[in-house]
């Protein structure tokens, strides 16, 4: 019989709290908890809690999510990629005129849009592969590749530089780029589910799912973790560490085209516009999520509570009476916090684990 003072407190189905505190969500889900309690109790007046107040952030987080579980898997992996706010007008621009200029079918838009996203993502693997700089400087030098030749290409074809988009259709709309709301009942008895919940929610959902089962459950999330971990062992161990690295920047490539339609159709226009701000957003969500800068380590999970988290302290100021200036002091907090916490909890399972084992 085990002596319980050297085994980890764990209850009789095998659950290990000192497990639970080492996995990479854990400080985010626990920063997500605090920062959702603190904004509830902030915003109560401004209906922050009503399922209109919740789709402000929710339709926020999860624009900058699709990119951020992308971006999450190549921190992972020991790269990074900060192209993607040139990739965004990108995805929107070349819908546009697909669908605008050259009267193309929604659907072969998007299609071409992706195609020649992960054209760009697959220029950047090569670059990072072939030459060995690294991946922030071959994709910074790329941010401004792409979008030179966003606002380039666009005044040469289109002699614009703002791109209208009609009408998709029904349900090209419902899938890309409208409001969904479901609510139950009528009158006195009515109750709402959710209210204005954009369509990228859902893509969102959707795509976390996919790459959730991606990096906990295929052989390709080992292969991730393993380049984050040692790139030559990785190597060495037959692992196709330049095929997956160039795959990682083709798919982030691809998300950011993906969010840059959803917002044309959502909007009926699309523009040039470089989103900087997109490229911290992302980085943040994933840093908040638990993911290590050093590669190796890393949930979709995780990211996902650093995506919600970063959205309400993004969003929920408004619902708030503080000054909406602050709302750059709240982020730079919550990164600072967030990687504390993700540390300390770490150590402390760590720690912990390790004392009980003497």
């Amino acid at each position: 019989m085990a002596d319980p003072d050297t085994t980890e407190t764990t209850s009789k189905d095998g659950f290990s709290l000192l497990s639970l505190f080492r996995r990479p969500e854990a400080g985010a889900a626990a920063g997500f908890i605090l920062i959702f309690v603190f904004f509830s109790y902030f915003g109560w007046e401004k209906n922050f809690l009503t399922p209109l107040g919740s789709s402000t952030w929710l339709n926020f987080a999860s624009k900058v999510g699709i990119i951020a579980i992308p971006v999450g898997f190549l921190m992972i992996a020991g790269e990074l990629d900060i192209s993607v706010g040139a990739m965004i007008p990108a995805g929107g621009i070349v819908l546009a005129m697909s669908v605008g200029l050259y009267e193309m079918n929604i659907w072969v838009g998007v299609i071409i849009s992706l195609a020649i996203c992960a054209g760009f993502g697959f220029i950047n693997g090569m670059l990072v592969t072939r030459t060995n700089v690294p991946s922030l400087i071959v994709t910074l030098a790329t941010l401004f590749v792409i979008a030179g030749l966003n606002a380039y290409v666009s005044k040469q074809l289109a002699g614009t530089t703002q791109h209208s988009l009609a009408d998709v259709g029904v349900v090209s709309e419902f899938i890309m780029g409208d409001y969904h709301s479901l609510i139950l009942g009528d009158g006195d008895s009515k109750f709402t589910i959710f209210r204005s919940l954009q369509s990228s929610f859902f893509i969102w959902l959707i795509f976390a799912i996919v790459c959730g089962y991606i990096l906990h459950v295929s052989p390709w999330g080992n292969w991730i973790f393993a380049m984050g971990g040692d790139q030559e062992s990785a190597r060495n161990a037959g692992i196709p560490t330049n095929r997956l690295k160039i795959a990682l920047f083709m798919l982030s490539a691809m998300a950011a085209g993906l969010v840059g339609m959803t917002e044309a159709v959502l909007a009926n226009t699309a523009s040039t516009t470089t989103q900087f701000g997109m490229i911290f957003n992302s980085i943040i969500c994933v840093v908040v999520g638990g993911v290590l800068l050093t590669g190796g380590f890393g949930t979709v999970t995780g990211t996902v509570f650093g995506t919600l988290t970063f959205g309400i302290v993004f969003q929920g100021i408004n619902f708030t009476t503080f000054d909406k200036d602050l709302n750059m002091l709240f982020i730079g907090v919550l990164l600072l916090v967030a990687v504390l916490m993700n540390d300390s909890f770490r150590n402390w399972a760590t720690s912990a684990s390790t004392s009980k084992k003497k």
